[in-house]
């Protein structure tokens, strides 16, 4: 720093203000700056900064899944959000969900040198014994069952799938099927209980539910048994990827959609548009997903905050052409024979 300002002919203080984009230089000084800056390669040193400050401008990430379309687009948000407040993002996958795994990755990302933490944690642990977050450390959970030990942001996922089973209800339907997520997914046991909760209180006796584990080929499969059950008429699915698998299936069973079967997803991903058809689907809205996981976590960070509990972001249906009465008794009689 005193080699450039020597060459610029200006103080250290004001390399420093222009190194770190504080006002009150010139346009010229800057200038002046810069180009001795770059004659003599200068780079600001990043560990000494974040000394100084107390921060490192960083903010680490632990997910248990790249797999699923709905962590994906999450830690995009969280990117997204975190550049746009002047952090970067440090990444750190966690293979196995164990109490073991968990403070593994909690000290590496203190090796790694992050200011907080922000875990995306689709699977249920938060509310098991044998997982906890280490204490002393700012954390903010997406997608998680944490109740009121940690701070939570969440799609709400119990909204968007009673509207989506409503929706079908009010087109005529006798009762909706369900495409479910794993069984281990909190997302998915949400979203399961809503639909089984939104049809009995509709006076509907809920079918068996058909699993699948997020992918379009366990939505293929699951798709080929539902299109043998010809009472079905209406299906939820968990998400758009199962979805299109079972448009799949009912296509090839000639179970015309949405003439036979009308089809409802969960997620919007930038592709249910183009399915054919269409899909209907329940939209969430990751970027406010991660834009508040931020958010949160910075003011923990810098308020000291202690204060816990879940914040949900509404979701909306999105009705395209997936979706329609079901056929008439009569047509749906004679497919039967």
């Amino acid at each position: 720093m005193a080699d450039v300002a020597r060459v610029a002919g200006v103080s250290s203080q004001t390399v420093s203000r222009v190194s770190n984009g504080f006002p009150g230089v010139t346009e010229e000084t800057r200038r002046q700056v810069l180009a001795a800056m770059r004659e003599l390669g200068y780079r600001p040193n990043s560990a000494a900064r974040a000394l100084k400050r107390g921060e490192f401008r960083t903010l680490g990430v632990i997910t248990f899944s790249l797999s699923s379309m709905g962590n994906i687009r999450t830690l995009e948000a969280i990117a997204t959000s975190a550049a746009r407040e002047g952090y970067a993002v440090t990444l750190l996958p966690v293979a196995v969900p164990t109490q073991d795994e968990v403070n593994g990755a909690f000290s590496r990302l203190g090796e790694l040198a992050v200011d907080a933490v922000i875990v995306i944690m689709e699977i249920h642990l938060l509310d098991a014994a044998t997982v906890s977050l280490p204490p002393g450390v700012q954390v903010v959970v997406a997608d998680s069952d944490a109740g009121d030990r940690y701070t939570v942001v969440d799609t709400d996922q119990v909204g968007g799938a009673r509207d989506a089973v409503r929706h079908l209800l009010d087109l005529g339907h006798d009762t909706v099927w369900h495409l479910a997520g794993p069984e281990g997914s909190f997302a998915a046991q949400r979203r399961a209980g809503a639909w089984r909760d939104t049809l009995t209180d509709a006076g509907r006796v809920p079918p068996p539910p058909v699993r699948g584990d997020w992918s379009a080929e366990s939505g293929y499969r699951a798709g080929l048994r539902l299109a043998g059950e010809q009472d079905c008429t209406a299906v939820f699915a968990a998400n758009d990827q199962m979805a299109l698998g079972l448009l799949r299936a009912l296509h090839e069973r000639g179970r015309r959609v949405p003439d036979d079967v009308s089809v409802v997803g969960f997620d919007d991903i930038p592709e249910a548009a183009s399915f054919l058809p269409p899909l209907t689907t329940v939209h969430q809205d990751f970027a406010e997903v991660g834009r508040l996981c931020v958010a949160g976590v910075l003011s923990k960070m810098r308020h000291a905050g202690t204060e816990h509990g879940t914040t949900l972001v509404p979701p909306r249906l999105v009705v395209r052409h997936s979706t329609a009465p079901p056929p008439p008794r009569e047509d749906t009689r004679a497919r039967q024979a």
